[in-house]
């Protein structure tokens, strides 16, 4: 239970020369492999040396491409707009939802010059595209001040045990949102 319907089906560890597994999506055990595109990722890596080198942003960026086509790129923006969230994953993923039209990213691959945050990585799940692939890693980021190894660990912690305090409050209030979205007929599930 938890796994993936095509972990299950034992094929999840498919992998061959280059060759990425790519589950569907919807989530379904509709299974594709995804070959990485070089030119794609020197371009996200590109991005984030610029970024570095001009000084608007942090050291990152990300393409997002559907087939051989670039869809959106993004590279952090964080100090530049005073944005937490502003990562190059995120601003990517923003612009070409906004391109596609959509609020996910079916069929597309995204290219990350680093490996993605707890963040982008949520937002990557949420986002549903094909297949990511990264260059640097997280201790690569780490060894010049972008450690977020601290934040992987929270994840783990209930609530309470997190160093930022969380406390629930309103629990019943705050249960009638989700309520009002299940009886919606016309909401749009995501």
């Amino acid at each position: 239970m938890g796994r993936h319907p095509a972990e299950r089906a034992g094929v999840a560890g498919a992998v061959g020369r280059g060759l990425r597994l790519a589950i569907d999506s919807g989530g379904s055990a509709a299974i594709r492999l995804v070959e990485p595109n070089v030119a794609h990722m020197r371009l996200a890596i590109r991005l984030a040396r610029e970024n570095a080198e001009s000084g608007r942003g942090g050291p990152f960026g990300a393409v997002v491409t559907r087939g051989d086509s670039l869809i959106a790129a993004g590279v952090n923006e964080v100090t530049l707009t005073n944005d937490p969230s502003a990562h190059a994953e995120i601003v990517a993923i923003r612009r070409a939802c906004a391109h596609l039209g959509s609020f996910q990213l079916d069929g597309c691959v995204v290219y990350c010059s680093c490996e993605p945050c707890p963040m982008c990585l949520g937002a990557f799940y949420w986002a549903r595209p094909s297949a990511v692939f990264f260059a640097g890693t997280r201790r690569d980021a780490a060894e010049v001040g972008f450690d977020d190894a601290f934040i992987w660990d929270e994840l783990a912690l209930d609530a309470a045990q997190r160093r930022l305090t969380m406390v629930q409050m309103l629990a019943r209030e705050g249960s009638q949102p989700f309520r009002s979205w299940q009886a919606n007929p016309g909401r749009i599930d995501y």
